[in-house]
């Protein structure tokens, strides 16, 4: 993977492709001591708006694997190397704290320049905006199509139908493939031209079973689905190709199994039952607005959806971790336990409760609680802002082994045309130590950007905000 670029150079793969030490307590591990940003002052996230008794993370000297596989674990193994990295003692980055200030007024520039000064009205971070590339509100014009009967229930299911998809066929396209619209003739790419893509194809019927009900995503319809068929509603042709189709296809296919019989997916085997799913959990609140914890959402999406993943090389006990991978940077034995020396990032997991709280939210004012609980996504949009503006730089003998990585690879035949950068697997140790550092200076950033802004308590701008007109955009500019 082509990874560390500096800007205005173009990245050619993406990291998240379908692909502390043990004497703390649950306790400690659960409310961890506030973290330092790079200017001394209190990295500790907002709180939350609407508060509700979340459960404890499970305890790791316990079930280690239950542990790593949790969104607590995310942040607080992180936060190991980041602690590193504000020191400047990675293994692969050297650290230049001058640049975290230019780096927070980069962002700073961008959000006043979209978004002032009406800060409140930035969407967090989730599937929804892609839908909207070019300024179309594609999915208020279908809310609007569909008839009056279609309450608003019904009308949430079918978004997180279209939305679970979509996120699970945003895979990295590749550099040659686009998405003409049947509706509008404009032409995208990359994530935005798979949403829309997605989008089209819902309409079209393609992921339901019954040709009476197309605006449905189902076990039946994902099941029936070839290759060709995908290939057809995504436009690829020779010219036109697309990485990972087969990959796709497959993936579909889990998931049509997954759906099939679950607690989570109802009797009609639909992501969108996932709704009724959560109102009706026991740690639910219903009074005159339905609050949902942040575990719950992630425990249905974590155990529903883990028939879909193929097994990850990173297990405990037999137990696949998923997106979790050790890393050099970490405590390691005999000193530590073997779970210590694992980072878990759960990217797409948590890609999905963006994307998919916005549809609860915005149709039936559903309210989450530990949303604090999410990081910024770990992936090579939002690290590569820390390398575009030097605020990390790869070391020397890393970057040396990159580039004689991308001249072998380059010596592969079919290997696409692509700048010299360079290059590095998912499990390789730089990659790790990278997505880690990024979740940790994400919080931090976040802290600054709203100094700077001048934004005070309920006025802050959220983490998801700060990803959606910062740190996401500036990566498309």
């Amino acid at each position: 993977m082509g990874l560390f670029n500096r800007k205005g150079s173009k990245v050619t793969s993406d990291v998240d492709s379908i692909s502390s030490r043990a004497s703390r307590t649950a306790s400690n591990l659960q409310s961890p001591a506030p973290n330092k940003n790079m200017n001394g002052s209190s990295a500790a996230l907002p709180p939350p708006t609407f508060n509700a008794p979340l459960p404890p993370p499970p305890d790791p000297n316990h079930d280690p694997a239950a542990y790593l596989r949790s969104i607590y674990a995310v942040r607080e193994r992180s936060k190991y190397i980041h602690d590193k990295a504000k020191r400047n003692q990675l293994l692969h980055f050297d650290v230049d704290s001058s640049k975290f200030g230019e780096t927070a007024a980069y962002l700073v520039s961008i959000i006043k320049r979209d978004f002032a000064p009406d800060y409140h009205k930035i969407p967090p971070h989730g599937r929804w905006q892609h839908f909207e590339v070019g300024g179309r509100a594609r999915i208020d014009q279908l809310l609007t199509s569909w008839p009056a009967r279609v309450d608003a229930h019904e009308r949430t299911r079918r978004l997180l139908d279209l939305f679970l998809v979509s996120v699970l066929l945003d895979a990295g396209a590749g550099t040659q493939w686009s998405y003409k619209s049947k509706e509008s003739g404009k032409i995208y790419r990359r994530s935005e031209g798979l949403a829309v893509a997605s989008l089209e194809m819902f309409k079209a019927g393609y992921f339901s079973g019954d040709p009476t009900e197309p605006y449905q995503v189902n076990a039946a319809g994902l099941n029936r689905l070839s290759p060709g068929q995908l290939a057809i509603g995504l436009q690829v042709t020779d010219a036109n190709p697309i990485a990972g189709l087969e990959g796709r296809v497959g993936l579909l296919a889990r998931l049509s199994e997954a759906l099939e019989g679950s607690e989570y997916f109802g009797s009609s085997s639909r992501p969108g039952n996932l709704l009724d799913y959560l109102l009706s959990h026991p740690t639910t609140q219903t009074s005159s607005v339905s609050v949902v914890t942040i575990p719950t959402l992630w425990d249905a999406l974590t155990h529903g959806l883990a028939s879909i993943w193929p097994e990850s090389r990173t297990q405990i006990g037999g137990v696949s971790l998923g997106d979790a991978w050790p890393c050099s940077s970490m405590p390691s034995p005999p000193g530590a336990q073997p779970w210590e020396s694992i980072v878990p990032f759960h990217k797409l997991t948590q890609w999905l409760c963006y994307s998919l709280m916005a549809p609860m939210t915005r149709l039936l004012n559903i309210q989450f609680a530990g949303v604090e609980l999410l990081t910024g996504l770990p992936e090579y949009r939002n690290g590569g802002l820390l390398i575009d503006t030097g605020l990390v730089t790869l070391k020397a003998a890393d970057a040396k082994r990159g580039i004689d990585t991308y001249k072998h690879n380059a010596m592969v035949k079919g290997q696409p045309s692509m700048e010299v950068v360079p290059t590095f697997g998912a499990e390789d140790d730089v990659v790790v130590e990278w997505r880690a550092l990024t979740i940790g200076f994400l919080d931090d950033l976040l802290v600054d950007v709203n100094r700077m802004l001048k934004l005070q308590g309920s006025n802050k701008l959220s983490l998801a905000q700060m990803l959606e007109a910062g740190s996401w955009k500036v990566s498309r500019q």
